[in-house]
């Protein structure tokens, strides 16, 4: 695929950094003369000092003959003017706009196309929010992603020294056809597991299950999955309010704190069982107040990143059982995991997922990069006319470093073996490094001997 980018910032500079691994053709645009250079000096793909609402740098980027227009600055209104621009020199790419402005998204019918005619709109604070509700759910998973609207289960678990689950993959016996075992995150390396391999401590396992089996599964592998009850939030900005106003449903006892009291005060007329508290996430004695020991979650999603890694480093010396920190520079994720914080979240991580779903081809409905970004895990429709249907798993020529994790069909979940069949139209969740995903793409997508 050709592929413009607008914006050489965090998200443009990573988006264009996976692509480029995956031999896209990326063409990147920025107004700052030092994020083109640090684009030229690491990533193999083309830049160009520019502005993305220059009708001619579009064209001398390449827009007539582009597949898709990601517009990701900072600036909703260049994001969208571009998508417009892109529209009007090339009617058939494919146009996905970063916004954040919720003002924007209230009135969702500027991006029809009787309008702006953007086909994706990102919001990454609303899929960063989405995140840590997913991992509030299973509190002792370290990644949990949902799929087909919640009914399969994707969940990531640590493997600590002493873990019964630790050991040859065979061990997982009583859970056929219940849980499969999709990947393994071990260090910096991901990679797709077989019955023969170890499971070891510090390992990042993926297990996937149907979410009616979820308590039962983790009850049989010995992991604890606890009632919640207990959440402080840190930070009253778009998403400390976003996710203060979706405890404030449940009967969670949640309390946010800000530093900033007219915020406060506007809050506490919004919410009605969420505490508002006027003050400092990185004080001491307010989180001692609080009664910081032993609560479930401290999240920090103050806008300050600096400022949210000690606010968690603070709350898990004073007895907070776990932490999510937001982080919005994402070379700074790898060092923060290893100080000790429990998990990272990050707007910017939020967009290049968000994005990546409509880069992938074959009929791709949604895309989670695995922690350490070296792997997927990819909800696909099987096609009629792919490489993999009316055959059965074990003969389907899947690379090495792919694997089905489940089927969808007809409303029902299979978790599935060697001899099961895969029927066009079947949703599969598939697991794949990423050094394999162009292989996987060409499975997934139409066969020449189909015309």
């Amino acid at each position: 695929m050709k592929i413009i980018i607008i914006g050489a910032g965090e998200v443009g500079f990573h988006l264009a950094q996976k692509l480029s691994e995956e031999h896209q053709d990326v063409f990147l645009i920025d107004k700052d003369t030092e994020k083109i250079k640090r684009i030229t000096e690491n990533l193999d793909v083309q830049a160009a000092l520019g502005s993305g609402t220059s009708p001619q740098m579009l064209k001398t980027a390449g827009i007539t003959e582009a597949d898709m227009l990601v517009a990701a600055t900072d600036s909703d209104e260049v994001n969208l003017i571009a998508c417009l621009l892109g529209r009007h020199l090339n009617p058939y790419i494919l146009k996905v706009a970063r916004v954040r402005n919720q003002e924007y998204l209230q009135e969702s019918a500027i991006f029809g196309k009787e309008l702006l005619a953007v086909d994706r709109i990102i919001h990454p604070e609303s899929v960063m929010v989405e995140t840590i509700r997913n991992l509030m759910s299973v509190p002792d998973a370290s990644d949990v992603i949902n799929f087909v609207d919640g009914r399969v289960k994707l969940i990531g678990v640590t493997i600590k020294p002493g873990s019964p689950l630790a050991g040859p993959l065979r061990s997982f016996t009583g859970l056929e056809g219940r849980v499969l075992v999709g990947a393994i995150l071990r260090g910096e390396r991901v990679f797709i597991p077989h019955g023969g391999d170890d499971v070891v401590a510090n390992d990042l396992v993926y297990l996937i299950m149907r979410s009616e089996d979820m308590n039962e599964c983790l009850a049989t592998l010995g992991i604890e999955n606890r009632e919640l009850k207990r959440v402080i939030i840190v930070g009253a900005g778009q998403t400390g309010t976003a996710l203060a106003t979706a405890l404030d449903k449940t009967k969670i006892n949640a309390k946010i704190i800000d530093t900033d009291p007219a915020r406060c005060s506007a809050l506490a007329e919004q919410l009605d069982r969420v505490t508002v508290i006027n003050g400092d996430g990185r004080d001491k004695d307010i989180l001692l107040e609080e009664n910081i020991e032993g609560i479930d979650f401290l999240i920090s999603v103050t806008g300050d990143e600096e400022s949210n890694v000690l606010i968690s480093l603070l709350g898990k010396s004073l007895g907070a059982r776990k932490c999510i920190t937001r982080v919005s520079n994402l070379s700074y994720i790898p060092l923060v995991s290893a100080i000790g914080i429990d998990t990272v979240v990050s707007s910017r991580l939020s967009a290049i997922r968000a994005i990546l779903q409509y880069i992938r081809k074959g009929r791709i409905i949604s895309v989670a990069p695995l922690k350490g970004e070296h792997g997927e895990a990819i909800e696909a429709e099987a096609m009629p006319t792919s490489g993999i249907v009316n055959a059965s798993l074990s003969r389907v020529k899947f690379p090495k470093g792919a694997l089905v994790g489940a089927v969808v069909r007809d409303g029902n979940i299979i978790i599935p073996k060697g001899d099961t069949v895969i029927q066009p139209k079947d949703h599969l969740i598939i697991f794949a490094v990423r050094t394999v995903l162009p292989k996987l793409e060409k499975l997934l997508t139409v066969r020449l001997d189909y015309f």
